[in-house]
């Protein structure tokens, strides 16, 4: 392999990995939230025992975050120089913002969660709640608006053979940001709060904490059923987007070869693109022309109106962002039979229902990864969509054999992380919500 094929690997590992962790805690924040405010209105105890089980998670959640995190800051500089050099005056200055604005307004106030209960009043630590909550969320902002200016640039200039910022809210408020953010935020909530139901589901199961996993149920399966059906509404509106800002990529989607008419929407089939043929296809006739441009006739940019050498690879792409909407499509189906279950008073009595919740845990997560796999190979030929190409980006004087190491160990560190944190969450979820003192 060449040196910019290992250092997107490596970056991509380094990436996915760490996509784990703020997606479980935007999540997670939000439902500490709902349950301390609740402790802060009712005085309940049980709302306290929960949201204290939660902010355990949530520690870990986040140490997990910034440890994986920092690498992919490092390797901008290291992997990554010749984008640095180009773009990084634009693209640094996002990043700086996250760690100035978000970052330690989120850890500061997490340590009050972590250890202040009896150290602040109910209203101090329901204040830090929220400040985690939205600090967490400003800070996925921030890194939504380098991402999608990275997808669609804009507020900037050309110059020296640099781009130089010459409109701060042009650049920021880029065209795909908002609806960028939007999605990713609702699938942290998703990922979140289906966590925490398989959680509460497996108590069920067990006959444990059984007090505790109502309330956590019920909590967590009305932000799940709500959240589940909003996606469908943002997920359309960014492809929407990206069919109008980034259409080679919508193609690549849905394996769409040649430009048409009233073009299908590919459902799943085995795209070959050597050959621009799609075997066992099951497509909609007109469906992409009608949730794209709203008309069944529209015509739909196929791979054809595009030069060869700007086209991103087919079959990773189109599986990956398949599968997203798939998983979106089940996580639907289980929120509708939740919510029924629980009109009906027969959530946690329904322990098929129950086996389903716990054995879903991490399916937005698989979700949220193959959905970022979408996003970011389909804009591939480029680093920056029509701006810098990444055979371009790459540090030319860091040897192959160099990432290839590198590589590896990241790996087995990477792995060692994983199982860490999976054991102490386990270690977490058996001692289970108790009462504690602070």
């Amino acid at each position: 392999m060449d040196v910019v094929m290992l250092s997107r690997i490596q970056f991509g590992l380094a990436a996915g990995v760490h996509f784990i962790f703020p997606s479980l805690t935007l999540g997670l924040t939000l439902l500490v939230l709902l349950l301390e405010y609740k402790f802060y209105k009712t005085n309940d105890e049980l709302f306290k025992t929960v949201s204290s089980f939660f902010i355990k998670m949530l520690g870990l959640v986040f140490a997990l975050g910034v440890a994986t995190g920092i690498v992919l800051e490092f390797s901008f500089g290291t992997n990554w120089a010749e984008y640095s050099r180009m773009v990084g005056d634009i693209f640094g200055a996002p990043l700086a913002a996250e760690g100035i604005f978000a970052f330690f307004m989120e850890s500061v106030f997490l340590g009050v969660l972590l250890f202040g209960r009896n150290k602040v009043s109910k209203k101090v630590y329901l204040l830090s709640a929220f400040l985690v909550f939205f600090g967490s969320h400003l800070s996925g902002l921030w890194i939504i608006i380098a991402n999608s200016w990275m997808q669609t640039p804009a507020g900037f200039a050309i110059e020296g053979g640099r781009a130089v910022l010459t409109d701060f809210f042009a650049a920021a408020l880029n065209p795909s940001t908002l609806v960028r953010y939007a999605h990713v935020i609702i699938a942290g909530w998703i990922s979140g709060s289906l966590f925490a139901a398989g959680v509460a589901a497996w108590y069920f199961i067990k006959q444990q904490h059984t007090k505790e996993a109502q309330t956590i149920l019920k909590t967590a399966i009305i932000i799940f059923c709500i959240m589940s059906l909003v996606q469908f509404v943002s997920g359309h509106i960014h492809s929407v987007q990206v069919t109008n800002l980034q259409p080679e990529k919508m193609a690549t989607f849905e394996a769409l070869w040649e430009t048409q008419k009233g073009a299908p929407m590919s459902i799943i089939g085995i795209p070959v693109e050597s050959e621009k043929k799609t075997y066992f296809e099951i497509k909609i006739p007109k469906l992409l022309s009608l949730l794209a441009y709203f008309d069944p006739d529209a015509e739909v940019k196929g791979r054809d109106a595009f030069p060869e050498d700007e086209l991103p690879p087919v079959l990773l792409p189109y599986f990956s962002y398949h599968i997203m909407i798939g998983l979106g499509s089940l996580f639907a189906l289980i929120s509708l039979i939740g919510l029924f279950l629980l009109l009906r008073k027969k959530l946690f009595d329904a322990k098929w229902f129950l086996y389903v919740l716990v054995f879903a845990i991490p399916l937005p997560i698989i979700a949220n990864e193959f959905g970022w796999i979408a996003a970011e190979v389909g804009r591939q030929p480029w680093a920056v969509y029509k701006v810098l190409k990444t055979v371009d980006a790459v540090s030319t004087i860091v040897p192959a054999s160099h990432v290839l190491l590198s590589l590896i160990i990241f790996s087995f560190i990477y792995l060692l992380l994983v199982v860490l944190f999976i054991t102490i969450l386990l270690k977490i979820i058996k001692k289970g919500p108790q009462a504690e003192s602070y």
